[in-house]
């Protein structure tokens, strides 16, 4: 339990220390924020798709069920809620409560900041899948708090 809690703790920090970094308020300074801190999700989840138990995966839909249940139980200590697909390569994961999302669900005037807290797990997913041979694009979308979806495009190499 002291892990969750320290975990959420460096993420609201590394999200707070990129946000007051921008010296430039525009869109272009929170793209640089947000595009940090999904390149360092893309490292945290490279690493752990090199630690987590895992076999070949030769289906796509199997390393999505992968992701979300044991990445999501190792990040979070939950599974995700739940994940549909249109065969065709983009796979939508539902989380209907996102424990980085959670300490926002107060009230609207936070989803703005959505993105922001949503940007390292995007990082997260597309480097644990880059580990286990899949290239990816992964993005993210929240439209009440503090349920989100990730939209996961499986790229062919």
């Amino acid at each position: 339990m002291a892990d969750v809690v320290l975990f959420e703790f460096l993420h609201a920090e590394m999200v707070a220390e990129l946000g007051a970094r921008d010296t430039d308020p525009g869109p272009g300074g929170q793209k640089r924020s947000l595009s940090v801190l999904e390149g360092t999700g893309f490292r945290v989840g490279q690493a752990l798709g090199e630690r987590l138990p895992r076999e070949t995966f030769r289906e796509e839909l199997d390393v999505l069920k992968f992701l979300c249940r044991d990445l999501w139980v190792a990040v979070f200590q939950k599974q995700m809620d739940g994940l549909c697909t249109n065969h065709q390569g983009t796979y939508i994961l539902q989380d209907n409560s996102f424990p980085l999302l959670i300490p926002m669900a107060l009230g609207l005037q936070y989803l703005e900041d959505a993105p922001k807290f949503l940007a390292f797990t995007c990082g997260l997913l597309r480097g644990t899948l880059r580990t286990l041979g899949f290239q990816s694009l992964v993005t993210s979308s929240v439209a009440t708090l503090p349920a989100c979806k990730f939209q996961v495009e499986i790229r062919k190499s």
